[in-house]
């Protein structure tokens, strides 16, 4: 019996530039087919690669879209609305850096960049669903992250009002996906204010469980912040439609742990790595995933600041495909019996 995770599959985000095959989507779908890649995650930002705007208003582009990934043999898995996503939601410390997502006639005015990201993550249900595609990838943008550690002390109520109005700003989209048979996976992540388990479980609370809300699993950044990532499966795995198969390792010492001294990636405790550089066990983590039945894709993000992108997209298609597990359709101990009796169960009860 096959496997009911798809796969492989790569975000194209971290691979798009301007050289040949990266510079557009036929170009580079067939270079992820010949790696082995079997489906692609598209980056809805990046117009070398696609055009949101067209998408959600035409079905011959999502047509064309969709014929020019099979004919390089690959499948789309989702849409990426991890940058636009961001800019739901900016707190002021990071207007200036996250300016840098959004078209400049927006730069420097908070309020028309985040109409901007709103309009953007709509448009992608609408895109999605011309694609036929159930699920998309996203971040939930940051309020309340700046005050990530208990110090200066708090105001009370600051984190509950930083979520409330994330709530606000989420749950008009989250209502349009749902509209549009999609959801959206949010990948949890430092940076966001929804970067663990207790922020994903205040998150969707304040969007009254919306359905919609939903997880892009991404064990790397667990790991990194020295969370269990297996047991986060045995919690959450209902909400699990996506799954970013990332690498990564923390070494900590007398100098340097989880928040890593403010130095540069190479130099930090907690790094991410290419498939197999690193300390997860993915192993455990597709066989969590297929017990609890997750069937959606197993995509590649890359990012590692030893090895090339190109070495590590090589690897990672051969990584994940050795990872796959052709799930059973029978128990290991059928040969000893197990067919039901009832007369056998009334004796053996003694009823």
């Amino acid at each position: 019996m096959a496997s009911p995770i798809k796969g492989p599959g790569l975000f194209l985000a971290q691979f798009a530039g301007d050289e040949v095959p990266f510079n557009n989507l036929p170009y580079i779908t067939q270079w992820a087919a010949g790696l082995g890649y079997r489906g692609v995650q598209i980056p809805t930002f990046d117009d070398r690669l696609f055009n949101l705007d067209l998408a959600a208003q035409s079905d011959d582009y999502c047509q064309e879209v969709a014929g020019i990934c099979a004919e390089a043999g690959v499948e789309i898995t989702e849409l990426s609305t991890h940058l636009q996503g961001q800019l739901v939601a900016v707190n002021p410390a990071y207007d200036d850096s996250f300016d840098a997502f959004a078209p400049e006639a927006v730069h420097g005015k908070p309020a028309a960049r985040t109409e901007w990201a709103i309009d953007q993550v709509k448009k992608a249900a609408v895109a999605s669903r011309r694609l036929g595609l159930s699920h998309t990838v996203s971040f939930t943008g940051s309020l309340a992250f700046p005050f990530l550690y208990p110090w200066p002390q708090r105001p009370e109520g600051l984190i509950e009002e930083a979520f409330a109005e994330l709530a606000r700003r989420w749950v008009p989209v989250l209502d349009h996906y749902r509209d549009n048979g999609v959801d959206i996976g949010f990948e949890i992540h430092p940076g966001e204010d929804v970067f663990d388990g207790a922020t994903f479980e205040m998150f969707v609370d304040a969007c009254g469980g919306h359905e919609c809300a939903m997880i892009n699993y991404d064990p790397s950044h667990f790991l990194i912040q020295q969370m269990d990532y297996l047991a986060f499966i045995d919690i959450y795995h209902d909400r699990i439609n996506a799954f970013h198969v990332k690498d990564a390792e923390f070494n900590p010492d007398g100098r340097q742990g989880v928040y890593s001294g403010y130095q540069p990636w190479i130099q930090r405790a907690g790094r991410f790595r290419s498939l197999g550089d690193g300390q997860v066990d993915f192993r455990g983590i597709f066989s969590k995933l297929i017990q609890y039945g997750y069937d959606s894709w197993a995509v590649l993000e890359w990012e590692c600041c030893i090895k090339s992108p190109e070495q590590g997209a090589a690897e990672g298609a051969v990584f994940i495909a050795d990872h796959m597990i052709d799930q059973t359709d029978k128990a290991f101990d059928d040969f000893a019996g197990g067919a039901r009796d009832d007369a056998q169960i009334k004796r053996m009860l003694g009823l």
